[in-house]
């Protein structure tokens, strides 16, 4: 038996899974619980209380260093090596929420995936992982053996390039005294809320909204600025996951992840996002080759846990 785990400030999502697949799996609200262990202690009492578990993944959205991570909104740790100890785990890895993710990536099913462009899928090139939500996230997939290696880093926080006089608004509404401006801190939800205010400063009649799935919510009500806010994000967002796509050379495919591109997805499918990714000056003729997908299944950095798990069974078996 294997144990996954995804665990987020809001929500930890765990399951056990044997070689047929997911045995069990529980949603949990984070910050009902004092502590990882005790939330975990509850899920295996409930779910498998006497089943050995040969591996184990945790991905923590939060920093990772030798093997522990703290939980960025939350005052838990996690560390692998006393949770295999306590919980007579045979193998305990603590990754980032991210890294998980991206292995998720591996895992989908068709099913999953909404296209927004073909493209020429090469099999064994890799692979791009982009998720805006309350931050923004990047991860690239490169083949190895008979798996993939995941290339983790900061990639949000590269620095953003306006595109246009609007965007260039943002950048100057977003900048401060002897800072930077990230791609991070256009898209990603403050982001888009950023986006919104900068906008009112030219059109001051407007109604402030600060939260911003309210804007999306009223840009698709018919609200002109709100409309206006979204499409401007999502030309940023757009030329961002170009300039990844060309620095990997993703033919395998970009994929949208995140809690956003979900929820704005018939916006995504308008075109703006595709027209700035394509908008690479010299290059623009190699952007239509690149597959664009957005992942609709919320459990990807659970699925991607999972089979970091399995491989990490994989790898006590060979040494058995």
């Amino acid at each position: 038996m294997i144990l996954g785990a995804d665990i987020g400030g809001t929500k930890t999502l765990l399951a056990l899974a044997d070689e047929t697949g997911i045995v069990c799996e529980r949603r949990y609200p984070s910050r009902e619980w004092d502590d990882f262990s005790a939330l975990l202690r509850a899920f295996l009492d409930a779910a498998a209380p006497s089943v050995p578990i040969n591996a184990a993944c945790f991905g923590v959205a939060g920093p990772v260093d030798d093997n522990r991570a703290k939980v960025t909104h939350l005052p838990w740790v996690v560390d692998g090596r006393a949770l295999a100890e306590t919980f007579r785990l045979g193998k305990a890895g603590v990754v980032n929420d991210f890294a998980a993710a991206a292995q998720g990536v591996t895992a989908l099913p068709p099913g999953d995936l909404v296209t927004l462009q073909e493209g020429q899928t090469a099999t064994h090139a890799p692979r791009l992982l982009i998720g805006a939500g309350t931050g923004l996230g990047v991860a690239a997939l490169i083949a190895e053996g008979d798996g993939w290696r995941t290339i983790g880093g900061e990639g949000g926080h590269i620095g953003f390039a306006p595109a246009d006089e609007e965007q260039l608004s943002v950048w100057r509404h977003l900048l401060q005294p002897g800072g930077r401006v990230t791609a991070e801190n256009v898209i990603s939800g403050p982001g888009l809320a950023a986006i919104y205010a900068s906008l009112c400063k030219v059109s001051p009649h407007n109604t402030a909204i600060a939260d911003p799935a309210a804007i999306a919510v009223a840009a698709a009500s018919g609200n002109t600025l709100a409309a206006r806010a979204l499409d401007l994000f999502i030309a940023a967002y757009g030329a961002f996951a170009g300039d990844l796509a060309l620095l990997f050379m993703a033919r395998g495919g970009v994929y949208l992840g995140g809690g956003i591109a979900p929820k704005i997805l018939p916006r995504l499918q308008q075109g703006g996002f595709v027209r700035a990714f394509h908008e690479r000056g010299a290059h623009a003729g190699l952007m239509p080759g690149f597959p664009i997908h957005v992942i609709t299944n919320e459990r990807l950095g659970l699925l991607g846990a999972l089979s970091i798990a399995a491989a990490h069974t994989k790898t006590l078996d060979s040494h058995q």
